[in-house]
């Protein structure tokens, strides 16, 4: 197999996922309508998300092993994920995580690492200097060392979730970086909430090195800010949405193929959007990833 365009290198988890009217607050205990389990993590949902679209991809991970590793790499490779550079651990179990999604979609999770924590930053070393990779694309599911140490490829696109302190200079070797708006909030101190906000945020993370500021920001699409220009605006499609559980992930996996094929920062944008947007219209996780013939039918021109 050819090189991939992308390498995806994060977490892998079985997601247990339960369905109620809504999220419960701290300490209350409610019923739930439903509970079904799902191949998920940041990573592996990214990496999928690009196999998905007929992109060239691999993946860099650890699992159990155990059957629920087995189940993500079963899921991985049908989506068409090298998995070279995905391991097994034989002592530590495959991450986890809990999802709590309401009536209208929202979500609150909570992930156990798991095998996760053994994606280290000598085997990312290792994997670099192994291949060439148009992008890296990574979250922060994985010891933040790993992180540091992807963030040496030529072209590095950070994903900043979950939210924590980032060193500056792994900001500074960011080509892109896609928070969302809590994201934001964290790392930047400025809430989001309007245009303007958005593109004081996106400076203020120019200012710390980054070179691109992508911010999604739900139903309202995604805001950019460049080092190359000021600030620009990218509505999402309107589609009817029961489940936002891998929305990010599919728009991030979606943004790094289409910049790694070389479509502009506009145009990977806005078929990001809609990748992002056909994901809330399934249930799950990875089982939510568009094709690439659903995007062409929604994006249309823009494809």
């Amino acid at each position: 197999m050819n090189s991939a365009a992308v390498l995806v290198i994060g977490s892998a988890n079985l997601d247990m996922v339960f369905q109620c009217d809504r999220i419960p607050k701290p300490g209350e205990t409610i019923l739930g309508t439903g509970f079904s389990t799902h191949p998920g993590g940041k990573g592996a949902n990214q990496a999928v998300a690009i196999g998905r679209l007929d992109g060239r991809v691999a993946f860099m991970g650890c699992v159990g092993s155990d059957a629920f590793g087995d189940s993500l790499a079963d899921s991985l490779r049908q989506a068409g994920v090298d998995l070279k550079w995905l391991s097994r651990s034989p002592d530590i179990p495959t991450g986890t995580a809990s999802i709590v999604v309401d009536s209208s979609g929202m979500n609150s999770i909570v992930v156990a690492p798991g095998a996760n924590g053994c994606v280290t930053s000598e085997r990312v070393e290792a994997v670099l200097s192994e291949a060439a990779h148009e992008v890296v694309l990574c979250q922060l599911e994985i010891p933040l060392d790993a992180v540091e140490q992807a963030s040496k490829a030529a072209t590095f696109i950070l994903n900043p979730a979950p939210a924590c302190p980032l060193p500056e200079g792994l900001l500074a070797r960011c080509a892109v970086i896609t928070p969302n708006e809590s994201e934001t909030a964290m790392l930047t101190g400025i809430d989001p909430a309007t245009n303007e906000d958005c593109l004081r945020a996106g400076k203020s993370l120019l200012d710390r090195g980054v070179k691109n500021v992508v911010i999604t920001r739900g139903a309202q699409g995604s805001y950019w800010v460049s080092s190359a220009g000021g600030g620009r605006s990218f509505p999402a499609p309107f589609v009817s949405a029961i489940d936002t559980t891998a929305a990010g992930d599919a728009f991030n996996g979606a943004l790094a193929v289409f910049l790694a094929e070389g479509r502009d920062m506009a145009n990977a944008i806005a078929l990001a959007n809609c990748v992002g947007a056909l994901s809330t219209t399934k249930r799950g996780a990875q089982e939510s990833m568009p094709t690439l013939l659903e995007l062409k039918h929604l994006a249309g021109d823009l494809y």
